[in-house]
């Protein structure tokens, strides 16, 4: 197992339990084909990161949608009057892909995700997020919260890059979990917002309910499209909270994907 973690000086590496750092190496390198295990040699001993940022360089962050029967209820019940079109996207052939943050835009493990001043009705996606390299392979997984503007997007579909691209509307993290095996389909996805302490919403999932293979989301993103520093992909949400919920600032958002580890972000 090896994960690999970044700060403001260096890149590092947990591989069974020993930590390793480079301030040479870049996660760069990754996204265009290099594998870590030929420059580990390159890498001194260090003791562990103590906060990490987001395990991201120069990638474009894209999203797919509609992927869990969960989100294809929560999203025609949340747009009234173009309700059946994501029930036609659930079902069709070609997913729905959309383009979700650029590195800038992006935080990491303890930074602030935002709602936006405009919206009334926010909450959070918890998502695993596939790494994968400029020849379209995946090599690894991180852990995803694709901050949603329910009201903006149910006002309109068209509304949907505002609904989704802004600052701080994406965080990724803790580390960037390096596996050329896919994650088995039993992998858990959790999700807890606390408030004052409390906890206001929680849900769970799993990958056996995704109905896209990760592999069928990526074949479709590189279809006349080039991403010559590689990119993360969102493969959607199985976990939606009630439609009475919102996020206020202040909520503290916890999402638990094993063995990739926790991701855990306060709203501002």
């Amino acid at each position: 197992m090896m994960k690999l973690y970044r700060d403001r000086e260096a890149v590092f590496v947990e591989r069974d339990g020993q930590w390793l750092r480079s301030e040479s190496f870049s996660i760069d390198a990754l996204f265009t084909g290099t594998k870590i295990e030929t420059v580990l040699e390159d890498f001194s001993e260090a003791p562990p990161i103590s906060v990490p940022l987001a395990p991201i360089g120069s990638q474009e962050v894209w999203a797919a949608g509609v992927t869990y029967f969960r989100s294809r209820e929560a999203r025609m019940e949340e747009s009234e009057k173009e309700a059946d079109i994501y029930d036609r996207v659930y079902d069709a052939e070609r997913p729905e892909l959309f383009f979700k943050s650029t590195p800038h835009r992006v935080v990491g493990h303890g930074e602030r995700v935002v709602i936006r001043a405009d919206s009334e009705w926010n909450v959070p996606e918890a998502e695993l997020a596939l790494a994968i390299n400029r020849a379209g392979r995946i090599f690894g997984y991180t852990i995803g919260n694709d901050m949603s503007s329910r009201s903006i997007e149910g006002e309109n579909p068209l509304y949907l890059p505002q609904a989704k691209i802004y600052d701080g509307s994406c965080a990724l993290g803790p580390c960037l979990y390096l596996s050329e095996d896919p994650l088995p389909r039993s992998t858990k996805i959790a999700l807890r917002v606390t408030r004052a302490g409390n906890v206001v919403d929680q849900g769970e999932t799993s990958l056996e309910a995704l109905k896209r293979k990760p592999e069928e989301l990526v074949s479709y993103l590189f279809r006349e499209a080039t991403f010559p520093a590689g990119c993360y992909l969102l493969t959607g949400t199985g976990i939606v909270p009630d439609a009475e919920f919102t996020l206020e600032s202040g909520d503290v958002v916890t999402i638990t994907i094993e063995p990739i580890g926790t991701l855990e972000n306060p709203v501002r």
